[in-house]
């Protein structure tokens, strides 16, 4: 045993586009258009056809105008979001597989603006990133209050309940950090800002709930938080746009995304309240900021800390399944019995997706919930241990592992 658990117990407007060819004298009512034909009017460029279109990016190479076309004119119909009653919402598609990316023209701009709701949705194998043609004039962002289930916009508007977190690992990947944030409530937006030259992060990210009571408690629960190496500083943006920390001692969100930053005392971290009577199935427990990729190297303090989770889970219930996915291993021999199968490794651990979480199932629901009230908030190894649910759909995490029995046979 190794002795790692501890004992139980302002917003910005938008400036009016210019011009040309028109002074304020000529045309007071400066920011939009003259009539046709009045004095001081100027050729406009087809503006109108640019209200109508849509960049899509993200997109893979099994997508082309067909699908898309179809995708989109089934979400905009699901959705209820067409305005010019019954017939197809989309006019043309044009497809860059090249640079990855798609234009979707629809039937007007009103259908336009109400598809920029779909920011974030999920086409084929990731995220789409919808965004304004660069030429157009008017809001990059989709209408206020209109949010589609299930999707996490990559757009995170100034409001009162955009979160600022800095001091993220820089390893950490956009799914990584996401679900630690959904240990508090359902996303509505979220954007882990990075280097434009590399696309690595830069440490901090920008994000909000779909129910505004999660955004207090998601600031309770994560600021000062130690997390792998370093400490979370969580705060509302528009506190830090101010200038004023929200913790005495503490960086403000500004003051953080230019470096600065400082060692706090972490504080227990406890999830938001986890209404089991609607999880009636969960038997997959997932812990994170349990375990470091440098924790998981050496093959005889993997074996002990498997021995520890296991013992400490066992505690609880009836644990028939426990996977700690481990970075990928250099040279031929691969990963001792307990671990990933070597022959299936590269799926499950591609740019160490998976590492840093621990998975453990039980027999019955019964036993989870009552591990996740037990360990969430305790700590492992000096670390807050963050804890959730998981549905049966994670089941296939399991199949993937080498029972700690068997034995490999050595080059």
């Amino acid at each position: 045993m190794t002795g790692l658990f501890n004992l139980p117990g302002s917003n910005r407007s938008q400036p009016a586009p210019t011009v040309i060819g028109v002074t304020p004298v000529q045309f007071p009512s400066f920011g939009s258009f003259p009539p046709p034909g009045a004095p001081g009017s100027v050729p406009a460029p087809n503006l109108a056809r640019q209200s109508r279109r849509l960049y899509v990016g993200n997109i893979t190479y099994e997508a082309n105008e067909e699908n898309l076309h179809e995708f989109f004119s089934a979400k905009m119909s699901e959705m209820g979001f067409t305005t010019s009653g019954p017939g197809d919402p989309i006019l043309a598609v044009q497809v860059n597989h090249e640079k990855s990316y798609a234009f979707v023209e629809f039937r007007n701009a009103e259908d336009a603006t109400a598809a920029m709701a779909f920011d974030g949705i999920i086409f084929q194998s990731g995220p789409l990133k919808i965004r304004r043609p660069k030429d157009y004039a008017g809001s990059d962002l989709a209408p206020q209050g209109v949010h589609v289930p299930g999707v996490v916009s990559t757009i995170v508007p100034d409001s009162p309940n955009k979160i600022f977190v800095g001091g993220l690992p820089t390893y950490l990947n956009d799914e990584q950090v996401m679900e630690l944030l959904k240990s508090f409530g359902e996303l509505k937006a979220f954007n882990l800002v990075k280097d434009s030259s590399t696309g690595l992060s830069k440490g901090f990210a920008f994000f909000e709930y779909v129910d505004s009571t999660s955004t207090d408690l998601a600031i309770q629960g994560l600021n000062g938080m130690e997390l792998g190496d370093r400490y979370l500083v969580v705060q509302r943006a528009s506190v830090g746009a101010k200038g004023i920390a929200s913790t005495p001692g503490m960086p403000s969100a500004e003051e953080y995304s230019q470096g600065m930053g400082v060692a706090v005392v972490p504080r227990p971290f406890i999830p938001s309240t986890v209404d089991l009577s609607e999880q009636p199935s969960s038997r997959i427990l997932l812990m994170l900021n349990m375990v470091t990729p440098e924790d998981l190297t050496d093959d005889t303090e993997y074996e002990e800390i498997l021995e520890d989770i296991r013992a400490e889970c066992g505690s609880y219930g009836s644990v028939d399944g426990l996977v700690i996915p481990r970075p990928p291993k250099k040279d031929k021999t691969g990963w001792q019995p307990g671990s990933v199968n070597q022959d299936r490794e590269a799926a499950l651990q591609a740019a160490n997706e998976g590492v840093g979480r621990v998975y453990v199932r039980y027999t019955d629901p019964a036993g989870a919930a009552t591990a996740l009230k037990a360990l969430a908030g305790r700590s492992f190894a000096g670390r807050s241990i963050i804890a959730t649910l998981l549905g049966d759909e994670a089941s296939h995490i399991f199949e993937q592992v080498v029972p700690a029995s068997a034995d490999m046979d050595e080059e």
